[in-house]
């Protein structure tokens, strides 16, 4: 693991016991439709095997979990172990006896799963933070089976300069003091120059391309400043 990655892996660590908290009350609340959204473009279905690329807590796994129901599995796949341990001791009161889910400590860099594994797969915040997206969007073709659909959410920088001045704005004057009631500032200061690094929706779509998907689409959501990417294998 390289350093910058080693870096990423260690803030998820820090800041797993008020990752929840943060997303409720810097969203308010709206990532939970941003996250029925991603689930609803995945196409997961009744009996299908999923996966949760960089689940964190846990939210997208359990909601495809619904849609998987009783004869189908999920995997919430993560290089956090705190987090994953959160998403271990939450996703236990949602969870009926014939519900599936595993979690699993991975690199998304190297996945753990055979190729053309899994029927569907989203992606939650994570694509930003891996070191190399284009290895990270080659791993997620491997593991998908031909017809398979994986749906990307993350933070994306708005063309529309006010929008983009806005965004700024609030990350350093809402989010990053916010986080600094936790000790938690260096954690959070770090998405605004995560965002200018980061392809916009038409550079999304040209990597997954290139990396082997079938047809991707870039949706931007939430004023531009979200955008969720949705690639067929």
């Amino acid at each position: 693991m390289t350093d910058r990655a080693e870096q990423i892996k260690n803030i998820f660590n820090r800041i797993a016991p008020i990752y929840n908290q943060m997303n409720d009350w810097l969203s308010l609340g709206q990532h939970r439709i941003w996250k029925q959204m991603t689930v609803k473009w995945s196409n997961a279905r009744p009996g299908n095997t999923c996966l949760d690329l960089c689940c964190g807590s846990g939210d997208l796994a359990l909601l495809l979990a619904q849609q998987a129901g009783p004869t189908g599995c999920v995997f919430g796949a993560d290089f956090s172990a705190a987090q994953l341990e959160i998403a271990r001791q939450r996703s236990r009161p949602f969870l009926t006896p014939t519900s599936s889910i595993s979690w699993v400590e991975a690199d998304a860099l190297d996945l753990p799963f055979a190729d053309n594994y899994f029927d569907c797969a989203t992606m939650g915040y994570g694509l930003r933070n891996v070191t190399d997206i284009p290895r990270c969007l080659r791993e997620l073709q491997r593991v998908l089976k031909p017809g398979g659909t994986a749906a990307i959410l993350d933070l994306h920088r708005p063309s529309n300069s006010l929008m983009r001045s806005f965004q700024q704005l609030y990350l350093d004057t809402l989010v990053v003091p916010a986080a600094s009631q936790f000790g938690m500032t260096e954690e959070y200061a770090y998405i605004n120059p995560s965002l200018d690094k980061f392809p916009i929706g038409p550079e999304q779509v040209e990597l997954a391309l290139n990396a082997g998907f079938a047809t991707a689409s870039h949706y931007p959501i939430a004023g531009a400043m979200m955008g969720v990417l949705v690639v067929d294998s």
